[in-house]
């Protein structure tokens, strides 16, 4: 078996028990839950299979979803991040993102954050949209995408120095 192969299902795996069992019982300030498991995204190779990407983030997005009874919320989230997510590169890093040798090696931290942001960020702004499902309750959409927003991008950016290779 591939090693880049094996790495992802452990993460997969690594993350989605994370979310479940420890992240999906922390409750700050009464509606604050990370969701930690969105760095999959960032960690996903670049050069992967799209489709089996697609794939794997409606799996990992449903396996959240079933043990946090959230009525497939964050398969829609996932899906969505997935399939923005060679926009969301682009607008980060520019036309090197084009290159077939891109590597986040070659790119900043600044980049690299921003690009975790707006991952966040498009996954928060739909889970919580479809959560709420009203605009007139606008405000409260954007309170929960913010506050949980900067909360999952502290724990995701310190989940990524972390376990991040150091050639990243």
């Amino acid at each position: 078996m591939n090693s880049t192969v094996f790495i992802n299902i452990l993460r997969f795996v690594l993350l989605a028990l994370t979310q479940v069992l420890v992240f999906n019982n922390l409750n700050f300030m009464g509606f604050i839950n990370p969701m930690v498991y969105v760095i999959f995204f960032y960690w996903y190779p670049i050069k992967g299979n799209r489709a089996l990407f697609m794939f794997t983030a409606f799996l990992l997005g449903l396996f959240i979803d079933i043990y946090s009874d959230t009525l497939a919320l964050n398969a829609l989230a996932s899906i969505t991040v997935a399939y923005a997510r060679p926009a969301l590169m682009r607008l980060c890093f520019g036309i090197n993102y084009e290159f077939q040798n891109f590597n986040f090696k070659h790119t900043t931290t600044v980049q690299r954050i921003t690009f975790l942001a707006f991952i966040v960020l498009l996954h928060h702004l739909i889970f919580f949209f479809f959560e709420i499902l009203s605009l007139s309750h606008f405000l409260l959409i954007l309170k929960k995408v913010f506050a949980t927003g900067i909360v999952t991008l502290i724990l995701c950016v310190l989940f990524s120095s972390l376990f991040s290779p150091k050639s990243e």
